[in-house]
């Protein structure tokens, strides 16, 4: 007859209390509430999953179902507060988070400790040697201290006995007639007699709590073997006798599996993080003994104790011994790691207020591997401000990090598929959701990622084309002497937020530069483009104008030295070597402990972030995905729009020529109106003569009579006259060759188009 297998259904309140899904969480064939199989998945639990085992747990110490549980979850809790009555304890160690964590890792050591005793279980001879032990410290303890007592009690007895022997003697043969003598001896007599009798009468109780205790611990102790033995062979014979003598044997062999000499020496065992032992002072002590930052006889001071965090990580802060640099200890990270039992990814070294301080942080898993978390700018129902900080992302410990690029430049630098992309976004969406910011982007990769951000550009290179590139350098730099020139008429030495915003020339400006290394490393224009941007980095900063620059490992060969020092702001994404994340962070940044190569290749967007304070920190960006992205850009739009600062190639070179305020560029404004004008014109008759939309696209004006023109100035309002005009407007001999015009019987000067676009540039950096 065969029978089929059933599956048990476990008891969920059971497995309430005895699982915890933070060290093994179930599969997801699994019932809810139901414990897992003991081969199940060991994959980090989820968020959801530690919220529902704190729900369980409060559930079951409160007496209540998991909905009022979940209710009084919901209850604010402030994570920084103290207990009056346990300030040493705070607040999120009793949240559902806390609770799920502490208990983890509570399983975590119980496990450690289970291996620790089954590697103690190996003895010279065997389990036999170890039942002898056994039986030999059970038998200890049936006999127990107690005989001592009794002896002691009985030389007291004997000692008063005698005593009080002598004295009966000596008040026996006292002469009578030595009245005061006989009555001192027989009162002496009487105090020894007192005496030896309490002495018997404590030793004969001491003998009986001696047998007591004996015979109460010999019951404890070969009652249960007697028993079971009696029992099995009376219920099931021999196979029932030979069953509890084995029982019996196994526990003589438990009572002494420690070697005599050394079953209470446990300072010797090593102790590990990573098998989820507790970390503190002793350890702390070994890891930096281990990782040879300290000697073997040195110590560190504790300045704050260990503390495990409600993400299950572990922190501390430490003081090395006097005379040891903080620097040695950063490092040894990777020593400090292998201490640990962790990765090194998982160790955070950063130093403290002291040349000698270090500041500890042990993340529980490898950082920054779960999926990135979108920034705030979601959350931002306004413009954002450039001028303020800007939120760059989570550092290991989950705070959020921002920075300031007021008045400075930055490198981000990394290997292909480091996350430099994502990463330039949180700076490249802030400074668009600005719609007082002014971009001009360049893409050397000519890949497209920049391509979003078309519409916003004032000025777009997205062909990988250096000589491209060189021309908005060269218009950059007319912009930033422009710039200097009115902030010397007013007085001023840089631009403020207060003076950006009064003074349409003053917008801040941001040059991106992506794949960096196509520009500079070009045979025919890499020089000029070195030394152009090395002018605008050096000197543009003041003026308002941002150059933030990317690329791969920034070698000499790809960013000069004199370049690459200027940018202020260092990011080194994932790096291959030592020597590469120093190229980024500069020269021992690696040897300081700070190295991109520690980076995991599932760390991506994660890097070292050096803007501000002594040392760089490890920071992951907030990541956008294109959906995001693209929602982002169109409300930038729509605030550049309604601000009326929408990018300067969708206006008219009038227009442009116009916010400029000066009395030539109106005079230029006024001839650019007019050449547009007259061009419309020409495209409407070649409409109307029935020529094709191409025909009509490319119908263009180039050249005008110099007497239309100056018409034309007349009519806004501008006296000019001829010379002043040919002063302003220089042409070439070529350009001043008469030319036929319709309505006139011979040949007049006039001016070309092109002429009047080279002023605008060379004066205001305008193109039409």
């Amino acid at each position: 007859m065969s029978h089929t297998p059933t599956t048990p259904v476990p008891d969920p309140h059971v497995a309430t209390v005895t699982y915890l899904p933070t060290s093994r969480p179930a599969t997801a064939a699994a019932a809810p509430g139901a414990a897992p199989a003991l081969g199940g998945s060991a994959s980090a639990p989820t968020e959801l999953d530690l919220v529902e085992a704190a729900k369980r747990i409060l559930a079951e110490h409160l007496g209540t179902d998991t909905v009022v549980a979940s209710e009084v979850m919901k209850t604010p809790v402030d994570l920084d507060a103290f207990d009056p009555e346990r300030p040493l304890i705070p607040a999120w160690a009793r949240s559902a988070e806390g609770w799920a964590a502490y208990s983890g890792q509570r399983y975590r050591a119980s496990q450690r400790a289970f291996r620790r005793w089954v590697r103690r279980q190996r003895t010279v001879n065997g389990h036999v040697a170890q039942f002898r032990r056994g039986r030999v410290r059970m038998h200890d303890w049936v006999i127990g201290f107690e005989g001592v007592q009794t002896q002691a009690t009985a030389h007291q007895a004997v000692i008063a006995t005698k005593e009080a022997r002598a004295a009966a003697r000596a008040a026996r043969w006292t002469p009578a007639l030595m009245k005061q003598k006989k009555t001192a001896a027989l009162q002496a007599m009487d105090r020894a007699q007192t005496v030896a009798t309490q002495a018997v009468a404590a030793h004969k109780k001491a003998k009986s709590y001696r047998r007591k205790a004996r015979a109460m611990r010999a019951g404890a102790v070969y009652g249960p073997p007697a028993t079971a033995m009696l029992t099995g062979y009376a219920t099931t014979g021999l196979l029932g006798l030979t069953g509890a003598a084995l029982a019996t044997f196994g526990g003589g062999a438990f009572a002494g599996r420690h070697q005599l000499g050394t079953e209470t020496d446990w300072s010797q065992d090593w102790r590990s993080l990573g098998d989820g032992d507790t970390m503190n002072a002793p350890m702390l002590d070994s890891v930096f003994q281990a990782a040879k930052v300290i000697a073997s006889e040195e110590t560190l001071r504790i300045v704050q104790m260990p503390m495990l965090d409600s993400r299950g990580a572990w922190s501390a802060i430490v003081d090395l011994p006097p005379g040891v640099p903080a620097k040695k200890a950063l490092r040894a990270q990777e020593e400090i790691a292998s201490a640990f039992g962790v990765e090194a990814a998982q160790v955070t070294l950063s130093k403290g207020a002291r040349a000698g301080r270090i500041e500890l942080y042990v993340s529980k898993d490898i950082p920054f591997t779960e999926k990135g978390v979108p920034g705030p700018l979601l959350a931002l129902e306004a413009a954002s401000n450039f001028w303020g900080r800007i939120s760059i992302g989570p550092d290991v410990r989950g705070l959020p990090i921002s920075i300031s690029v007021v008045e400075r430049s930055g490198l981000i630098g990394g290997e292909p598929g480091a996350g430099k992309s994502g990463s330039g976004n949180t700076i490249l969406l802030a400074a668009a959701l600005d719609p007082r910011v002014i971009l001009w982007l360049a893409d050397g990769k000519g890949g497209g990622d920049l391509d979003p951000f078309k519409n916003l550009c004032e000025e777009y290179e997205g062909d990988a084309d250096p000589e491209a590139f060189y021309g908005m350098l060269l218009a950059a730099l007319a912009d930033m002497k422009a710039r200097y020139a009115l902030l010397k008429k007013l007085g001023k030495r840089k631009v403020t937020e207060e003076l950006a915003a009064k003074y349409e020339l003053l917008r801040q400006k941001l040059l991106w530069v992506d794949e960096l290394m196509l520009y500079t490393t070009d045979e025919e224009w890499g020089k000029k483009i070195t030394k152009a941007l090395r002018n605008l980095v050096s000197r543009g900063r003041a003026a308002g104008i941002i150059t933030f620059c990317a690329t791969q490992k920034p070698g000499s060969d790809v960013v000069d030295t004199s370049l690459r020092d200027l940018l202020s702001i260092r990011w080194a994404l994932r790096c291959t070597t030592p020597e590469a994340s120093d190229t980024i962070l500069g020269r021992g940044a690696a040897a300081a402990g700070y190295s991109a190569k520690t980076i995991e290749s599932e760390m991506r967007g994660a890097g070292y972030l050096w803007a501000e304070g002594q040392n760089p920190v490890m920071v992951r960006a907030d990541y956008y995905d294109d959906d995001q992205v693209t929602e982002l850009l169109s409300r930038a739009y729509d605030l550049r729009a309604k601000a009326g600062t929408l990018p300067q190639g969708q206006k008219s070179l009038g227009t442009l020529l116009r916010e400029k305020g000066e009395p030539d560029a109106q005079i230029l404004a006024v001839l650019a109106d007019v050449f547009d004008g007259y061009e419309q014109a020409a495209k409407a008759q070649a409409e109307a003569e029935g020529k094709s939309a191409e025909e009509v696209e490319n119908t263009t004006l180039d050249w005008l009579p110099g007497s239309v023109l100056i018409d034309a100035l007349t009519a806004a309002g501008l006296t000019i006259t001829a010379e002043r005009l040919g002063a302003l407007v220089a042409r070439t001999d070529e350009e001043k060759k008469k030319r036929a015009w319709p309505g006139s019987s011979s040949n007049i000067a006039g001016y070309t188009f092109e002429a009047v676009t080279r002023v605008a540039k060379a004066k205001y950096g305008l193109t039409a």
